[in-house]
């Protein structure tokens, strides 16, 4: 299967568990990546067999910031769902990193990675 890919789309939004984080926010990275056939697209060299990046990266966003949750993984879960259901791909895989959650000890960041696929 194809792939397209967003990475590193940083947003600042007001998930999270800890009263702290609906307050205040803090940054988030989302990757993800879309399966599909491009073979089309390839040969034709038309968008409209593709997926626009733009639409991609508008269609994240709005599920960063338009709405609040209290998980990452509902974070991914929504994004993984307005993707499939916005777009002909077959397969979204969806990364929400935190770089700064509010827990103590030393590490890059948190974050999880689910994988979704249309029927």
């Amino acid at each position: 299967m194809d792939k397209i890919f967003v990475s590193g789309m940083r947003f600042y939004a007001y998930h999270g568990v800890f009263p702290e984080e609906n307050r205040l926010g803090q940054r988030f990275v989302v990757d993800v990546e879309l399966g599909l056939d491009l073979s089309s697209a390839g040969k034709t060299d038309d968008l409209s067999l593709s997926v626009n990046y733009a639409e991609v990266y508008e269609t994240v966003r709005r599920e960063m910031t338009e709405k609040r949750v209290n998980l990452l993984e509902t974070l991914a879960e929504n994004i993984a769902s307005a993707l499939l259901s916005a777009f002909p791909v077959k397969e979204a895989r969806v990364r929400v990193t935190k770089p700064d959650p509010p827990i103590p000890g030393h590490y890059d960041a948190v974050g999880v990675e689910i994988v979704r696929r249309n029927p």
